[in-house]
Parts: C-alpha cells; structure tokens; sequence
C-alpha cells in the first residue's frame, strides 16, 4: 500500500485551487453586461485600457470580485471552526442564525441612519457596518449558546436551537422590511438573500484587516481544535481548558460570519460545503483543513457570483441563491447519511 505523504498532497491540492480560483478570477473579470475580451483585460490592468474598460474593471469588477474573495474565505474558515468546535458536520452560521442576527442589526442600523438602504450610504457607515454586524452576530451567538448549553453543549441540541433562533430572527427582518418603500424592499430582498453588488475599495479595506488577522489566529490555534474533536473528556486530561477554549474559537467563527455578512448578506450553506470538500481532500487536521477550506470557500463564491452576474444579464440573480441551490442538496445528502 503506498503511503501518501500529507505535506506533498496539502501542497498539490492548494496549488490547483489557487490556479482555479485566477482562472475563475479573470473570467469574472472578462464577462458581465460590457464583455471585454482577455487581451482588453491584460491591457486595462496594465494601464493602457480604454477608459469604459478601467471604469468596469477598476471600479466595478475588481472591488467585487475581491469582497467575494474575503467573504468566501471568512465564512468558509467560520464554518470549519464551527463544524470542529461543535462536532457537528451539519452545522453552519447560515444555519445557525448568526448571519441571519448580523443582517437583522445591519438592516436597522442602515434604515436609522439613512432611512434608506443603499442611496447616502457614508463612508463612515461603511466602515462601522463590521461593527454593528458583529453586534448582530454576537447576539445571535450568545442567545444560541445559553439556549443550548445543559452541562455543556450538546451538537444536536445546538443546531435544532440554532435553527430557530434564524428561523426568529429571518422573521424579525422580513416584518422591519415592510417599514421601506417596495423598491427598498426589493433591494433589501437581495441583499439578505446574498448580494455583494455595489462592492468598493472601500469595502474591500473595511473587511480586510479582520479577515486578515482572524485567518492568522485561527491557524495559529488549530491545535486546539484538533484536541477539541477528541471529546472533551480527553481534552480535559490533556490540559485543556475546554469551556475557555471553545469559547474563544467561537468568538472568532462568529466574528468572521459576522464581518462577512456586513458586505454580503446572509449567504447560507458556504459554510457548510466548503470545510467538507476540504475535509474530503486534505483530511481533517485543522492545520491544512482551515486553508483548503479558505480557498474552496473562494472559490466557491467566485463560482457563484460570476454565475449570478450573467445567467440572466444585465439582470442579477442574488449570490446567496446561487449558492443554495448547491448546498441545500448537499445539505440533505449530509443529513441522510448521518
């Protein structure tokens, strides 16, 4: 039997993807309602494009397809430290409710400030939506934690409470929602439903730092989930204080799914599929799962969103859709063979 060497496998596995995901990228950067053909494109990039091509691409299609990156990873990596923390390959923060309180506070938030959703939005909202998603999200997360914990938590008990609590809180927002005009409700609609439409550099900047610097702690603490998927009687009697422990990874899961859905809405599912086709191809050490699944969550959106720009273009099917139709299938198939 030949021993496959992990180390070698981790590194072929993350090659492929990261060429899929420029393939994927310049793609996107080609299509949409002005096509630009790749030399164009090479061309633009480089400095000599026409001025319609640097507007498309500089202004519009680069911010987009960069927030769709950061947003893929974040809610990728939130659903593998979800999936390792609980024990539960089901569990997500689309499901959950997290990302369903971090829209519902971002809505309101958005509607206070400027009675609209997306005309005069500031440039100070856009960097304090983190802040009130995250709000959103924690709240979501506190609410689901003390409902669920019994002695501990429990998985199943978590995710049928999680449920729920997204099943109140996506209530909550469609009735906020009859506070707009139709065409804001539409709008909002959308979003919810997964959008990164209207994505700028400023977006870009706002999401960065956070995913940046959560991506390198959580890495930096896999072994902890590693230890955590033990049990936690074996966690225990290897030093680990496991409440602690677990709350703290938690805490940068719903950070993650709560950043995330300030510029993207609530995309379910992403969080769900993606740590399992890592899992799939580079096994579950958290070291090489929480990567892979970076760049199959990416991937994934990219997929997605390029999809949803010109399926019916120059119309725009919302990208949480896209996304749903792959994962509510594999959502169940999950379910079936547990």
């Amino acid at each position: 039997m030949i021993k496959i060497d992990k180390n070698k496998k981790f590194f072929v596995v993350t090659s492929m993807l990261v060429l899929m995901i420029f393939a994927t990228f310049l793609i996107s950067l080609n299509t949409g309602s002005l096509a630009i053909s790749p030399v164009d494109v090479i061309n633009t990039l480089l400095g000599q494009g026409s001025k319609s091509h640097e507007i498309a691409i500089f202004d519009l299609r680069l911010p987009r397809i960069l927030v769709g990156i950061l947003v893929g990873v974040s809610l990728a990596i939130s659903g593998a430290i979800l999936q390792g923390v609980t024990r539960n390959d089901l569990v997500d923060s689309g499901i959950l409710g997290i990302n369903s309180g971090s829209a519902l506070f971002v809505v309101v938030y958005i509607f206070l400030m400027n009675g609209n959703v997306y005309e005069g939005i500031s440039d100070l909202t856009i960097f304090t939506m983190p802040l009130v998603a995250l709000s959103g999200a924690i709240f979501g997360a506190f609410l689901i934690y003390l409902l669920s914990y019994k002695n501990g938590i429990n998985s199943s008990r978590l995710l049928l409470i999680g449920i729920g609590i997204n099943i109140a809180f996506t209530s909550l927002l469609i009735i906020f929602q009859l506070k707009f005009t139709t065409q804001e409700f539409n709008r909002v609609m959308a979003w919810t439903n997964g959008s990164i439409w209207g994505s700028s550099w400023k977006h870009v900047l706002a999401l960065l730092p956070f995913v940046v610097v959560l991506v390198f702690l959580l890495i930096y603490n896999h072994r902890y989930l590693d230890v955590l998927n033990l049990g936690d009687e074996l966690s225990i009697g290897l030093g680990v204080n496991v409440e602690r422990e677990r709350r703290k990874l938690l805490t940068y899961s719903v950070i993650l799914a709560g950043v995330s859905t300030a510029f993207a809405g609530s995309i379910a599912f992403l969080g769900l599929i993606a740590p399992h086709i890592a899992r799939k191809l580079v096994g579950p050490e958290h070291k090489r799962l929480i990567p892979t699944s970076a760049l199959v969550g990416a991937l994934i959106l990219l997929i997605g969103d390029t999809i949803a720009r010109n399926l019916i273009a120059p119309m725009e099917i919302p990208v949480g859709i896209v996304i749903s139709v792959i994962g509510v299938p594999y959502f169940i198939y999950l379910i079936l063979s547990e």
